[in-house]
């Protein structure tokens, strides 16, 4: 594995969550945030657990300053891999955009449950996606 994206998306634990923020409102945001926008909001470990609430597939490399897979100096466009994209409602809580992985475009459904993973990002970094539930496997075979 390599090192956080950012040190303060997810916990260290060996269940990992993401870290949002708990407004005075009582609203739960994410990410947490940071400096001045901090003041007064808890921090608050979100689900690990969701459902899909809409998706799509990035196709083309992404603008600057992208720094995943097609972009490093001895890789070329040709390197890039189309990767899913999507909302994760973590019910009560938050709507997440994520990274989606271990599932193709068209095993996506409205509600799909899905779980939090930690995936690496680019050779240096790693970052959160969420990927369907054993359950949810099981059930589409």
């Amino acid at each position: 594995m390599g090192e956080k994206i950012d040190p303060d998306l997810w916990s260290d634990d060996g269940e990992p969550r993401l870290i949002g923020g708990k407004l005075p409102s009582g609203e739960v945001v994410f990410p947490m945030p940071k400096g001045d926008a901090a003041a007064n909001v808890e921090p608050h470990p979100l689900s690990r657990q969701g459902r899909l609430w809409s998706w799509t597939t990035q196709s083309f490399l992404p603008k600057e300053p992208y720094e995943g897979p097609g972009s490093g100096p001895s890789e070329g466009p040709e390197d890039f891999k189309p990767f899913l994209l999507g909302y994760v409602e973590l019910p009560g809580e938050v709507i997440v955009e994520s990274r989606l992985v271990e599932a193709e475009l068209d095993e996506l459904r409205l509600d799909l449950p899905v779980e939090l993973c930690i995936v690496p990002f680019n050779k240096q970094y790693d970052t959160f996606a969420f990927r369907p539930t054993r359950q949810s496997q099981e059930q589409a075979a």
